[in-house]
C-alpha cells in the first residue's frame, strides 16, 4: 500500500489541490497525491461522523453522542468545537462549515468520498445487472469492493463509529455474495471456489456464502464436498445457534443429492417482476392570480424543454422566504406537463423548518407513487435510489423540490436519466449540485408588484388610488409574499381605502433594512400583519409566542391571556384567518417558528409593562400545575401530596372520570415539560418542581421519561444555583424517581440520598418519606436486604404520622418484595395484601393493580401459581388501560416467569417477547436483562438452546456493564452442564 486512496480521481488541472477523503479504512484525507494530518482518534472520529453525513449538518449533540455516547467528558462540546477548529485548519476554505449550531463537511464532488463512490458503483451494478449486463455488473462491483481497504473507520473510537463499521461490513458482505452470484451466473465456479472457502471460514454462520460454496464445487465436480459443506453447515447451525439451515440450503443439498440437471450450468436471471405503470400528477394547483416573472418563466422552460436530449435537466431556485419560488416553480411545472408524459412528482423537503424532510423517506414516498409495491420497497437509502433510478430508466417524468435545505439531501432524489428532470427550489443557492442551471430570483419589478396587488384588491379600488397602491408595493419591498398578505387584508376589510393601508406601512420602523437581511427579511411580512391587528389580538399573537411549547391548548391560552374561553377562542380563531397563527387541530394552535420568533420580539418591544410577560407565563405554569395535580388526585386517591403543594392563583381543569385526565396529561405532555424548563429560575421555580412531581405518570409510564429526567436535571440545578434547598431537594427526589424508572439505579440512589438530606433539613416531611421508600426500593434492586428494610420501615412510619395512606400502601408493597427475596413468603403475602387493601379501600384502580402485581410475586413465590396469575392479569389490564406502558412490560415478564413455573414454556416465551417489544426504549438496561434471562429459560424447554444462549449472552454483557449480582446466574445458565 502507498497509503494513496483508491477514490476515483477527479480528473482537470486542479488535482493537485482536490480534497479526496477515505472512511473503508482508516479515516484519512488526501489534498492531491499528499496524505493530511487528520490529528488524534477523537479528531478522525468527528471528522468520520462528519463525512458519513454525506454533506447533512450534524448538531452539537449528535457529534457528542457520536464520539462518546452516553458518558460524555464534561467539556465534550468543547472538545468537538477544538476539533473542528483544528480540522478546519488542515482542510481547505469552505470544507468544513459551522451552521446551525452545527457542523458539516461539503465535497466538492460526491466521488471524493470513497463510500460515496462505493454507493454510486452498487447502484450502477445493481441496473447493469437489471439490465443483464453481468459482465459490467461484475466488473464495477468489484471497483466497489476495491475501495475497502481493511477494517472501515479502523481506530476510530466510539459508538457510531462502532455501530457504522459493523453495517458497512455487513454491506460490504452483501456486494460481495452479490459479485459471487454473478460469478457463478458467468460460469467462473471454479475460480470462486477458493475466495468461498476462505469467506466461509471468517464468516462460519452465513448460511448464502456455504450455499454458494455448495453450488461452486457442485459445478466444479466435487459433489462430496459440496455436501460435507450442508453437513458441516447443519452442525455448526446446530452446535451455535441451535437451528437448522434455511430452506434454500436444505432445497440445494435435496437437489445435489438428486443430480438436478438444473443445476449443472448457470440459470438465466429471472426477469425482474415488473410494477404496475402508474402516472403520478403530484403538483400543487398553481395561483390564479400569477403575475409577472416572465424572463424567468422563459429561461426556466427553455431548461425543461432540453430535457429529452439531455442526461438530466436540473434547475435549482434560490431566494429569500417569500420571493415566490415555490409559486413560480409550481407555474412553470405546469405549463411543462406535457413535454412529461409518464407523470409529476413533487414534494416538501421542509429545508426551511426545524426537521427537514430525510431522503429515504421521500424516495419510499415517490416510488409508491410510481407504482412500486410496499413489500418491494428496501430499507436503506442506497438500495431506495438504486431501485428509484431504475424505475425511472426509459420513463419521462418532472420532479419538483420544494423547499430543499442543500444539495445533499436533494442528490438522492434526482433520477439522472435521460429524458426526465428536475425544478429545486431552495433558501441557499445550489452551487455544490453539480450540473444544475441556477436562477436567483429577485423580488418583483414595481409594474409587477403593482400588477399582483391589483389583481388581489380589485382594478376598481386601486385605480382611483394609484399612487397610494405604489407606496404599498414599494413599503413590502416589492417581496410577493408580503404583497399578497398586504392585498388580502386589504381586500377583507371594505371599509378600508388603499392610502389608508399606505399610511400604515409608512409608519413601520426599520422595514426596508430587515427585508434585505436574509431569512429575516420574512419579519417585514410579519410586521404588516401585525400592525393590522386590533389591541385585544396583538395582545394575544404577543404574549402566546412566549410558550415554548410546539403547540397550545385553547384553555391554556385562555390561561396565559387571563381571558373566558369563549373570548380566547375568538381571538385566536381571528388571529388563524391573518395566517399570524395556524390551526393544528381542534382547540390547539401553533405558530410557525419564524412568526413565534416575531412574536417574541413583539413582547419585548411592545408589551407594557414588562411584567406583563412574567405575569403571562407564571399564569400558564399555575394552569399546568393546577391541572395536573387535579389529574394527580383522580389517580392517587388518599396521597397527601395535593396539601403539600405550592398554592396557584389560576384554577385548573376538572376532569369527568380518570380517563379523561389520562388524555389531558399525556396529550399535553411535550408543552408542560416545555414550561416547567422555562420557569426554572426566579419565582416560578418552586411551582416548576411541584409541577413534576404532580406529572410523574410521565416518566413511571415511560411515555415521556428522556424529556422528564432532562427537565428534572434542568430544575435540580437551577435550585442548586440558587441556594434553594426545598426546590432543589424535591428536584432531586423526582429525578431520583425519573433515573429509577429508566433503570439508572446507582444515579438514582445518589439522588434520592441527597433529597432526603436536603429535606430532612428544610423541614420537607412528605418528600422525606417518599426518598425513603426509593431509597429502600433502589437497596433492594442492589441486593443490600438490610438497608432495604430499615428505610421501608422508616418509609412506613412516616408515612402514617403524616396521614398518607397511598405511601404507606405503596411502601408496605414494596416491603413486601423485600419479605419475598429473604424467604418470608407468609408475611409478604400479608403485606401485599394489606397494600392491596388499602389501595382499594381509596378507590386507587391505578395503584391497586401495583398492589396486584406485588400479591402475584408473593403468591408465585409460595407455589400458588394461578392465584399469581389471576392477580397479574388483573394488574396487567389496569396497566394497559391506563397507558402504563413500563408496568405493562414488567407484568408481562413477571407473567412469563409464572407460566415457567407452572410448566407453560410457550406460553412464558410469548409473554418475554411482548414484555421486551412493550420495554423497548424504557425501564432501563437492567430490566432488559431480566426479562432476557427468563426468555432463555423458556427456549431452552422449547427445545432452542441456542437462541436461549443468545439471550442468556446478552443478558450477561448487560449485568456485567452495571455490575450487576444477576451476571453469577446467567454465567451459571451459559456453562455447559446447563446448557446440557
Amino acid at each position: 500500500m502507498d497509503g494513496v486512496p483508491r477514490v476515483p480521481e477527479q480528473r482537470g488541472p486542479e488535482d493537485s489541490a482536490t480534497l479526496r477523503f477515505g472512511v473503508l479504512g482508516p479515516v484519512r484525507a488526501w489534498r492531491g497525491e499528499e496524505l493530511l494530518a487528520t490529528g488524534s482518534p477523537q479528531q478522525r472520529a468527528l471528522l468520520a461522523a462528519l463525512l458519513m453525513r454525506e454533506g447533512r449538518t450534524a448538531t452539537a449533540s449528535e457529534l457528542i453522542d457520536a464520539l462518546w455516547g452516553d458518558d460524555p467528558p464534561p467539556r465534550a462540546l468543547a472538545a468537538v468545537r477544538t476539533y473542528a477548529s483544528r480540522l478546519r485548519k488542515v482542510l481547505s476554505p469552505g470544507v468544513l462549515l459551522s451552521e446551525s449550531g452545527g457542523y458539516a463537511v461539503r465535497l466538492g464532488e460526491p466521488r471524493s468520498l470513497d463510500l460515496a463512490a462505493a454507493q454510486e458503483l452498487a447502484a450502477e451494478a445493481e441496473k447493469a445487472k437489471n439490465s443483464g449486463h453481468l459482465c459490467h455488473a461484475r466488473s464495477v462491483l468489484n471497483e466497489a469492493l476495491a475501495l475497502w481497504d481493511g477494517e472501515p473507520l479502523a481506530g476510530v473510537p466510539g459508538p457510531y463509529a462502532e455501530a457504522q463499521r459493523a453495517r458497512l461490513e455487513e454491506w460490504r458482505l452483501q456486494l460481495l455474495e452479490s459479485r459471487l452470484d454473478m460469478d457463478l451466473e458467468q460460469g467462473c465456479h471454479a475460480e470462486a471456489v477458493s475466495e468461498l472457502t476462505a469467506l466461509t471460514a471468517a464468516h462460519p454462520l452465513r448460511e448464502r456464502l456455504r450455499e454458494l460454496l455448495m453450488l461452486a464445487l457442485y459445478r466444479s465436480g466435487r459433489q462430496a464436498e459440496a455436501l460435507a459443506v450442508y453437513a458441516d453447515t447443519r452442525r455448526l447451525l446446530a452446535d451455535e445457534l441451535g437451528v437448522d439451515p434455511r430452506p434454500g440450503l436444505k432445497e440445494l443439498q435435496q437437489r445435489i443429492l438428486q443430480a438436478d440437471p438444473t443445476l449443472a450450468e448457470p440459470s438465466a436471471p429471472a426477469p425482474e417482476p415488473s410494477a404496475t405503470p402508474v402516472r403520478p400528477a403530484q403538483l400543487p394547483a398553481t395561483v390564479p392570480d400569477f403575475t409577472g416573472r416572465a424572463a424567468f418563466v422563459a429561461e426556466l422552460s427553455e431548461v425543461l424543454a432540453s430535457a429529452e436530449g439531455r442526461v438530466m435537466a436540473v434547475s435549482a431556485l434560490a431566494g429569500i422566504g417569500g420571493v415566490g419560488k415555490t409559486t413560480l416553480a409550481v407555474h412553470v411545472a405546469h405549463q411543462a406537463r406535457s413535454a412529461f408524459p409518464d407523470g409529476q412528482l413533487y414534494v416538501d423537503l421542509q429545508g426551511a423548518g426545524p426537521r427537514a424532510a430525510e431522503p429515504e423517506t421521500v424516495l419510499g414516498s415517490f416510488l409508491r407513487a410510481l407504482g412500486t409495491a410496499d413489500s418491494a420497497i428496501p430499507d436503506s437509502l442506497e438500495e431506495r435510489s438504486a431501485l428509484y433510478r431504475s424505475v425511472l430508466d426509459g420513463r419521462r417524468v418532472l420532479l419538483l423540490l420544494d423547499n430543499a435545505r442543500d444539495a445533499a439531501q436533494v442528490r438522492p432524489l434526482l433520477p439522472g436519466t435521460e429524458g426526465c428532470a428536475a425544478l429545486v427550489t431552495s433558501r441557499v443557492r445550489m452551487v455544490d449540485l453539480a450540473g444544475a442551471h441556477l436562477v436567483d430570483l429577485d423580488v418583483m419589478s414595481p409594474d409587477e408588484a403593482l400588477s399582483l396587488f391589483t389583481k388581489i384588491v380589485g382594478e376598481e379600488r386601486v385605480a382611483s388610488e394609484r399612487e397610494a397602491a405604489l407606496d404599498v408595493v414599494a413599503a413590502c419591498g416589492f417581496l410577493p409574499l408580503a404583497i399578497r398578505i398586504a392585498a388580502s387584508r386589504l381586500a377583507a376589510r371594505r371599509t378600508w381605502t388603499v392610502s389608508v393601508l399606505a399610511a400604515k406601512l409608512a409608519d413601520e420602523r426599520r422595514r426596508l433594512d430587515e427585508l434585505q437581511a436574509g431569512d429575516l427579511a420574512v419579519k417585514a411580512t410579519f410586521e404588516l400583519g401585525y400592525g393590522q391587528l386590533e389591541p385585544a389580538q396583538a395582545r394575544a399573537f404577543r404574549l402566546l409566542g412566549l410558550a415554548d411549547g410546539p403547540d397550545i391548548s385553547l384553555a391554556a391560552a385562555a390561561a396565559v391571556l387571563d381571558l373566558p374561553l369563549e373570548e380566547t377562542e375568538d381571538l385566536l380563531e381571528s388571529l388563524v384567518d391573518t395566517s399570524l397563527l395556524e390551526s393544528a387541530a381542534p382547540g390547539r394552535y401553533r405558530y410557525h417558528d419564524l412568526v413565534r420568533l416575531y412574536a417574541r420580539a413583539c413582547a419585548e418591544r411592545d408589551e407594557h409593562p414588562p411584567s406583563e410577560r412574567d405575569a403571562a407565563m407564571s399564569r400558564l405554569l399555575d394552569f399546568y400545575l393546577a391541572t395536573a395535580a387535579g389529574v394527580y388526585a383522580i389517580e392517587r386517591p388518599g396521597d397527601r401530596l395535593m396539601d403539600h403543594l405550592e398554592k396557584t392563583r389560576t384554577a385548573g381543569l376538572v376532569f369527568p372520570d380518570r380517563r379523561a385526565a389520562q388524555d389531558w396529561l399525556y396529550s399535553e405532555a411535550v408543552s408542560l415539560l416545555a414550561c416547567v424548563r422555562q420557569s426554572s429560575d426566579g419565582a416560578r421555580l418552586r411551582r416548576a418542581v411541584d409541577l413534576l412531581w404532580a406529572a410523574v405518570d410521565l416518566a413511571e409510564s415511560g411515555a415521556n421519561f428522556k424529556e422528564y429526567e432532562a427537565a428534572a436535571t434542568a430544575l435540580r440545578d437551577a435550585a442548586r444555583a440558587a441556594s434553594d434547598g426545598r426546590s432543589e431537594g424535591r428536584a432531586n427526589l423526582v429525578l431520583a424517581n425519573a433515573r429509577h424508572w429508566s433503570g439508572y439505579f446507582d444515579q438514582a440512589d445518589q439522588e434520592a440520598r441527597e433529597a432526603l438530606r436536603l429535606c430532612e433539613a428544610a423541614g420537607d416531611p412528605l418528600p422525606c418519606c417518599w426518598a425513603a421508600n426509593i431509597l429502600g426500593a433502589f437497596a433492594f434492586y442492589q441486593s443490600r436486604y438490610a438497608d432495604a428494610e430499615d428505610y421501608l420501615e422508616r418509609a412506613i412510619k412516616d408515612f402514617r404520622a403524616c396521614g398518607d395512606l397511598h405511601g404507606t400502601a405503596t411502601a408496605l408493597c414494596n416491603l413486601s418484595r423485600l419479605h419475598l427475596a429473604t424467604d418470608r413468603a407468609d408475611s409478604a403475602i400479608s403485606l401485599a395484601r394489606q397494600g392491596t387493601e388499602m389501595y382499594e379501600e381509596l378507590g386507587h384502580t391505578l395503584k391497586a393493580a401495583n398492589g396486584h402485581y406485588a400479591l402475584g410475586l408473593a403468591l408465585s413465590k409460595n407455589g400458588q401459581q394461578s392465584d399469581a396469575s389471576d392477580r397479574l392479569m388483573q394488574a396487567l389490564q389496569v396497566f394497559r388501560a391506563s397507558r402504563q406502558r413500563l408496568w405493562e412490560g414488567m407484568t408481562l415478564f413477571r407473567l412469563a416467569e409464572v407460566d415457567l413455573l407452572a410448566q407453560r414454556p410457550a406460553q412464558a416465551a410469548a409473554n418475554a417477547e411482548m414484555a421486551l417489544a412493550m420495554l423497548r426504549g424504557i425501564g432501563g438496561e437492567w430490566r432488559r436483562g431480566n426479562v432476557l434471562t427468563v426468555l432463555g429459560k423458556a427456549l431452552t424447554r422449547l427445545g432452542q438452546p441456542g437462541r436461549a444462549q443468545v439471550c442468556w449472552r446478552e443478558a450477561l454483557e448487560i449485568y456485567e456493564g452495571l455490575n450487576s449480582p444477576e451476571a453469577a446466574e446467567v454465567q451459571a445458565l451459559l456453562a455447559p452442564a446447563a446448557v446440557a
